[in-house]
């Protein structure tokens, strides 16, 4: 019974084919619209098919041979992992022909601090939208869900798991919480004034959590790297290093920042990289794949062009530069592109040119 359709399906194709001698001007009503024979493709359609073709099978004997890279990626270097997650990261250590070794998680304090600082986010998130309109209540019932949890948390803020000396602030950030909600709740309106004021006194107390909670972060990965430098010995000089990244957290990653520490400079875009990703999360897998496009690829640079950091760019943005050059002059403007950089550049995979203005918390307190 499963056949069935497939069956009722190619029956009617070839009821079709044996009925369309006979003209389609004899064929039932429902068989009209779909019967006929196709057009033949063009000499140039088939041809150019035949091309793009090839492209598509690159793309499978890439992931076949991506597979035979790993293994020999993973049989000669050791390489750290390091994941994003809301956890405060993952890292991970891949050593010639052991398993793969899981750090312990970040301290589950750190957890607590960001927890503390979205949670005043949140409150921000439910009442912008509806700034000075008394009409539009519909945040009402979830500012409420909002606050009886705000009040559990709040009940048990004594036990929650942090050092003593972080409690009162901790306490703070939900008290103020909670007086913002009830009076916004009280008022039936969102006002901005009341929004400001809020947000006026929660930030310094939200600035000593976010400390708080880099600093938790990075202590803990530091002691990781320590661990594995020492456990890899001279090896570790071989170590192929990833991270992975959003926009938003492109600039001063931290996870990327602290790798930066233990490969060094020289190291930077080479053996230890950043790699660009759609969502906060991915998986090991995944990035092992990235990492091993990256590698193996400057074999393909190498041999082809003379320089195995060539296919760590867009190959075709030279040459687009080039045609994005010569456009704009054709257009009686000038290009707007940054500066050329060599292959194999170092420079570090963020914004590194100065400027003016705040570029830290501190700056703005």
């Amino acid at each position: 019974m499963r056949h069935l359709p497939v069956a009722l399906a190619l029956a009617a194709a070839l009821a079709v084919s044996a009925t369309w001698g006979a003209g389609a001007a004899d064929l039932p009503d429902y068989l009209k619209p779909i019967s006929g024979p196709p057009a033949p493709p063009s000499a140039q359609d088939i041809a150019t098919r035949n091309v793009l073709q090839l492209n598509t099978t690159m793309f499978s004997l890439y992931d076949t041979a991506g597979m035979a890279f790993r293994r020999n990626i993973l049989a000669k270097h050791p390489v750290v992992l390091a994941l994003f997650s809301g956890a405060g990261g993952r890292m991970i250590l891949y050593r010639p022909g052991q398993p793969p070794l899981e750090a312990p998680p970040v301290p589950k304090v750190y957890q607590v601090m960001k927890s503390l600082g979205h949670s005043t986010m949140a409150v921000s998130e439910v009442v912008l939208p509806y700034l000075d309109n008394p009409g539009d209540t519909s945040w009402v019932a979830p500012m409420r869900a909002y606050l009886t949890e705000m009040k559990s948390a709040l009940d048990g803020i004594g036990a929650a798991q942090m050092p003593d000396e972080w409690r009162a602030n901790a306490r703070a950030i939900l008290e103020n919480n909670i007086a913002f909600m009830e009076e916004s709740l009280a008022r039936g309106v969102i006002r901005l004034d009341a929004v400001q004021a809020f947000a006026k006194k929660q930030a310094p107390v939200l600035r000593n959590a976010i400390a708080w909670a880099a600093q938790t972060q990075v202590e803990h990965w530091m002691g990781v790297l320590d661990g594995w430098k020492t456990e890899l010995g001279g090896s570790f000089d071989q170590a192929y290093g990833a991270s992975n990244t959003i926009y938003v957290a492109r600039q001063n990653n931290v996870l990327f920042s602290v790798l930066a520490q233990y490969f060094g400079p020289e190291a930077i875009n080479d053996r230890l990289v950043l790699i660009e990703t759609i969502s906060f999360t991915t998986t090991p897998d995944d990035m092992l794949t990235a990492l091993v496009r990256i590698i193996s690829d400057r074999s393909v640079g190498g041999l082809f062009f003379n320089n195995d950091r060539l296919m760590d760019y867009e190959l075709m943005g030279g040459d687009a530069r080039k045609a994005i050059i010569a456009g704009m002059k054709a257009r009686g403007k000038e290009a707007f592109l940054p500066p050329q950089v060599p292959f194999g550049s170092r420079q570090w995979p963020a914004l590194i040119t100065g400027g003016t203005g705040a570029a830290s918390l501190d700056d703005l307190h």
